[in-house]
């Protein structure tokens, strides 16, 4: 065998063992868990053959511990570029068959390394987290591995979408990466995130509780809003990520890509006109309008188990990508709070940053009142869904179906906050508040007359606050032809430094 033969076959040898990680009895053992290993989720998430690894070959240089007899090709972490239906896209996946997928300073500068290439050409990173923490061994380098990452993720906001896969544990400093992303997943029962696990937990304060209670997906997809999606199984949760990329841009320069559909824009529905219950107070389900206006009646829900009170997610109208806001009058009557306007403000956010244009449905009553709310600072957390339509410079098409009352009508996207084109339904109810609460306050006034003055959309139509007063069966028709007029849509902002938004 010649040399270069002899090197050519070395190469080959060392690639396979870098590809096993940590060896066979410890993939064994991931997939014992129900979990696939850090390639075989790169392998499900990428185009056939599209992979390329960066970085194969480092290995840490700590030397504490004995950890200078612990060396292994990558260290833990397989990173590098591929596409997702042909779109090139950044990754790394954590390989927790090796040192538990904990992080070390080499670790972390290869995640860092294709996090600046993500940023530098322009196309989303995504990461699939499997890891047990900090590398302990590497004490403060391990910390600046973790804020090295964290500071690629704060610069890259708003320039690329990054988004988090939850794929296992996730746990201490670890957390806060996935918090800065835009999007983050998580898989039942075999993926958690806390900041102190169960046995700190009992120790600080005495409370008993599992992984599972304490940080599961359930637990931040439904009552803490930390994960986005929650999803039953990896497969589920990879093919979730492709199905979210496929509505999003590239990079803050660029639109999202448009889906061909076969959907009329012009098509009307007549179960719209018919949608709005007699009774005031009676509700009726906004996920029903949702599919009666965008293509092909399909929605893609963003936080679909959390602040359920209030809808958001991406669809599709007239084959362009569109971000929905959604008052749901079947949960809480559609009320504002403080998880549905948090929920709603990121949201409005993100596709602000990213050139999606905003339709905003609105049946809102109000904020939600009470001391609970009070003392959570309902008033800072609804500023924020004001601020964010408020700063938004996309195109903004907002229809009021029924009520919309108060502060809440003015934060749900009002012409007031630049919103671009506004229409109503004859049903609108616009004005300060309801019949019943304003006739306890005027007094000289019935609610028969109260609704005739005020409970209806023509006030502010008259006044310039809404365009029109349409038919519901024609509200895609309308919709879409309002979002093809705003295409060319340019709104500059004040010269600053940055804003303050109300935190």
């Amino acid at each position: 065998m010649s040399i270069q033969q002899d090197n050519i076959a070395r190469l080959v040898e060392r690639r396979a063992a870098a590809r096993l990680g940590g060896g066979e009895k410890r993939i064994d053992a991931q997939h014992a868990k129900g979990k696939l290993t850090a390639r075989e989720r790169l392998d499900l998430l990428l185009d056939a053959g599209s992979f390329e690894e960066f970085d194969m070959f480092v290995q840490h240089r700590c030397t504490n511990f004995g950890m200078d007899a612990s060396h292994t090709d990558g260290d833990g972490v397989v990173t590098g570029q591929g596409t997702i239906n042909g779109r090139l896209v950044y990754v790394f996946a954590q390989d927790f068959t090796v040192n538990g997928g904990s992080l070390s300073k080499t670790m972390s500068e290869k995640i860092c390394k294709v996090m600046d290439m993500a940023a530098r050409n322009g196309a989303p990173f995504i990461g699939l987290n499997d890891s047990g923490g900090a590398r302990i061994q590497e004490g403060i380098d391990s910390l600046a591995g973790f804020g090295d990452i964290f500071e690629r993720n704060i610069l890259s906001s708003g320039v690329v979408p990054q988004i988090s896969g939850i794929f296992g544990p996730c746990a201490g400093g670890a957390v806060y990466s996935p918090a800065l992303t835009d999007f983050t997943l998580m898989v039942k029962d075999t993926s958690y995130m806390f900041l102190t696990g169960p046995a700190v937990v009992k120790s600080v304060t005495g409370e008993e509780v599992s992984q599972e209670e304490l940080g599961g997906a359930s637990v931040h997809a439904g009552k803490s809003g930390v994960a986005h999606f929650c999803a039953e199984s990896e497969q589920e949760g990879i093919e979730t990520i492709k199905k979210l990329l496929s509505f999003i841009p590239q990079n803050n320069m660029e639109t999202a890509p448009d889906r061909p559909t076969n959907d009329p824009a012009g098509r009307t529905d007549d179960s719209l006109n018919e949608i709005i219950p007699d009774n005031p107070n009676k509700a009726y389900d906004m996920y029903k309008v949702i599919g009666a206006v965008v293509d092909d009646g399909e929605f893609f829900e963003i936080h679909k188990d959390f602040a359920k009170n209030i809808i958001v997610g991406f669809a599709h109208m007239g084959g362009r990508s569109v971000g929905i806001v959604a008052n749901q009058p079947g949960v809480l009557a559609g009320v504002l709070d403080i998880n549905a306007s948090r929920k709603a403000a990121r949201f409005v956010r993100f596709c602000d940053a990213f050139n999606i244009p905003l339709v905003t449905l609105v049946d809102v009553p109000g904020f939600l009142c009470g001391t609970q709310q009070e003392y959570g600072a309902i008033i800072t957390n609804g500023a924020k869904l004001l601020y964010a339509y408020g700063e938004a410079t996309v195109p903004k098409v907002t229809v009021t179906l029924r009520k919309s009352y108060g502060g809440a009508h003015i934060v749900m996207s009002c012409k007031q906050l630049r919103g671009d084109i506004n229409y109503a339904w004859p049903s609108a109810e616009i004005a300060v508040m309801g019949a019943k609460g304003a006739v306890g306050i005027l007094k000289n006034i019935g609610e028969e007359e109260y609704n005739d003055l005020f409970c209806n959309p023509y006030q502010a139509a008259q006044k310039g606050y809404i365009e029109d007063v349409i038919e519901p069966r024609n509200t895609r028709f309308r919709v879409i032809r309002a979002l093809e007029t705003l295409d060319g849509k340019r709104q500059e902002m004040p010269a600053k430094k940055h804003d303050n938004l109300p935190l």
